[in-house]
């Protein structure tokens, strides 16, 4: 229950800043913002994928709340990517390339919700098969847009 109330307490305060803040005051803001995001999406992946390694044991609860956090956190980065905020850990393939950009950004987007369902079920065989999914795609977008 705590960490529902922190991860609710993340989304609200990321939600309204996206209100406030439609537009980024400065790229800094922005940057910050998208990399803020990521370090929370990050962190949850690493904790399902310590579970989907073995390394750590499977709590079918903890790893639905990770999913769903990752989930939740997963349309909010994008905003962050506009015009005017180039900089920080992305290469420039985000701006110029943004119609590729923006499909990586999608089929992220629609494998974390598989994964979200697959840990919604209680099912740790389907968590794994729909993990790797979403991983592949971070990685496929890190390989394509981040800076090494």
């Amino acid at each position: 229950m705590k960490i529902q109330k922190i991860v609710f307490g993340v989304v609200i305060c990321l939600a309204f800043g996206t209100f406030a803040f439609a537009q980024f005051q400065k790229p800094e803001d922005a940057i910050k913002y998208r990399q803020s995001v990521f370090t929370v999406m990050s962190n949850s992946m690493g904790k399902i994928g310590a579970v989907v390694k073995g390394e750590a044991p499977y709590n079918k609860d903890d790893v639905a709340k990770n999913a769903a956090v990752i989930a939740t956190l997963s349309s909010l980065p994008w905003q962050a990517f506009g015009p005017g905020t180039e900089g920080g850990k992305a290469q420039s393939d985000v701006w110029s390339d943004n119609a590729k950009f923006k499909a990586a950004s999608e089929k992220m987007q629609l494998a974390v919700a598989d994964l979200n369902k697959a840990a919604q079920s209680g099912d740790l065989d389907s968590v794994k098969k729909t993990f790797g999914a979403a991983g592949g795609s971070c990685k496929n977008c890190h390989d394509d847009f981040k800076k090494k």
